[in-house]
């Protein structure tokens, strides 16, 4: 009896899942891989991206790891935040995301600007007073609205910039962090109210309405294999400026999915013949249609079912050293910037090469310099840390010894009626008291690392045209989608 009620607890997702071995490490890494290589087309030859046309332009290959991104963000933010105060989990996302970013704000205004400057023309005459010039970039985005993506009217002779016809965005990967903090803000807020704990229905109806509105959009759209259509925008709101509603929809969809997975995994099966279902479901939807009624929810089980039925060796993988988010952020400049120095000779496999090579390279540095001693700040100051460890590994003194009855010992502790009770029982000597037991520590709390992706989008749907910048987060109360990448090439 109890062997079969120990097959069914690991058929769910819940009894195959361990937070220290799993494999949603490595799924973000390669999902981060994944992004630069889709971006290979149009950053480096003006083309599609990559897998848009093998996914019948319902999507491609940076798009699915963008949805990977926010599924894999929802399970893990919600994991932390049910095992987080209010104020730990908002330190934690913060030092999780803004250090980083700004680090390669300044990377790319103050690096990378400053050589496109130089090559393209010659000098830096101009570059520092121009109305989008690096200053403005690091202050615009500094709390990662992202309302300016080109720097003093640079990269317009890419490949990317023929595709918008003029100056280029630097980075423009940087468009969704303002999804993710803004889902942060909700799991937050679920925090605050108490409904992760107690009432995490709640969750499970927010999920089902996001998908009730996806059905509706793919049962009113004129093919099987049309995209959702966009509905304007939504805001804008302070600091984080407006949202596109079509991809507010589909990433909170994504995110929602991973919360509710997280929250209810004891009742998720987990079983090779459903990943066989799903995976035939979502092949089946990129080639015939329906992938957004049928195929994303098929790919989320793939994606939750990989991270827990992978090899457990993979789990080792960007734990100790997450490479993810570097690779992410900076992925999108060094692309532009091989291409701008004509890397792209190199043919299609030479430029990805190059471009994953050189992202390694920032992210390497962005983690061992900037992220990890930013994490290290999770649990407060350093002092307080250092005051912890002290207390961990010091043992305790231990008390004066005193002659104690056994009487005494049991009302005192008030468990002794376990068997060592009842040997010392049956003796009347007094017996010294002994040291204390060191109180158990608590479990550091598990962060999670969002990162990030970038979707493709065609020329036709920018409401805006990623050349012009808006001035400051408020006055531009458009979608802000740019700079997406554009699927269909330049005629």
């Amino acid at each position: 009896m109890q062997a079969k009620l120990n097959g069914q607890r690991s058929a769910t997702l819940q009894g195959r899942y361990s937070a220290q071995h799993n494999a949603f490490g490595v799924l973000r890494l390669a999902m981060a891989c994944g992004v630069i290589i889709a971006h290979a087309g149009p950053l480096g030859f003006a083309q599609s991206n990559v897998g848009a046309a093998s996914f019948g332009r319902q999507s491609d290959l940076g798009t699915m790891c963008l949805y990977g991104f926010f599924l894999i963000s929802g399970f893990l933010i919600t994991d932390s935040a049910l095992r987080s105060t209010l104020r730990q989990y908002v330190r934690a996302r913060a030092l999780r995301v803004f250090p980083g970013l700004w680090a390669c704000l300044l990377v790319t205004a103050f690096v990378f600007a400053p050589l496109a400057a130089l090559y393209e023309n010659g000098s830096l005459d101009g570059f520092w007073t121009h109305p989008d010039g690096p200053f403005d970039y690091v202050t615009t985005n500094f709390l990662a609205s992202m309302e300016q993506f080109p720097i003093s009217g640079l990269l317009a002779e890419t490949p990317y910039g023929s595709i918008v016809g003029g100056p280029s965005a630097f980075d423009g990967s940087l468009w969704t962090l303002r999804y993710d903090l803004a889902f942060y803000g909700i799991v937050g807020i679920l925090v605050v109210t108490s409904v992760l704990h107690r009432a995490p229905r709640a969750v499970l109806v927010l999920t089902a309405t996001c998908y009730a509105l996806v059905l509706r959009d793919f049962f009113t759209a004129p093919t099987w294999s049309s995209r959702p259509p966009q509905h304007g925008a939504i805001g804008p709101f302070p600091l984080l400026g407006a949202f596109a509603a079509d991809w507010t929809l589909m990433l909170g969809f994504l995110f929602l999915l991973g919360a509710a997975a997280r929250l209810y995994a004891h009742r998720i099966p987990v079983t090779r013949n459903l990943a066989v279902l799903a995976g035939v479901a979502l092949v089946g939807s990129l080639w015939l249609g329906g992938f957004f009624a049928v195929g994303l929810p098929a790919f989320a089980y793939l994606v939750l079912f990989a991270a827990v039925a992978l090899p457990k060796r993979l789990s080792s993988i960007s734990r100790r050293h997450d490479y993810t988010y570097g690779i992410y952020i900076y992925g999108f400049p060094v692309q532009q910037m091989i291409a701008l120095l004509g890397g792209t000779r190199f043919g299609m496999l030479g430029y990805i090469v190059l471009s994953l090579l050189g992202a390694l390279l920032f992210a390497v540095l962005s983690w061992h310099l900037v992220e990890r001693p930013a994490l290290g700040f999770k649990t407060g100051s350093g002092r307080a840390r250092h005051r912890r460890a002290g207390r961990a590994t010091s043992p305790r003194p231990a008390l004066i010894p005193s002659p104690v009855t056994v009487a005494g010992a049991e009302a005192r502790t008030g468990s002794g009626r376990h068997k060592a009770g009842a040997r010392h029982s049956r003796s009347t000597s007094s017996a010294p008291a002994t040291a204390s037991t060191p109180r158990r520590l608590k479990r550091p709390t598990e962060t999670a690392a969002t990162f990030l992706k970038v979707p493709a989008r065609t020329k036709q749907d920018l409401p805006f045209d990623p050349a012009k910048t808006p001035t400051s987060h408020t006055r531009s109360g458009r979608s802000h989608r740019a700079p997406t990448i554009s699927t269909t090439p330049p005629r």
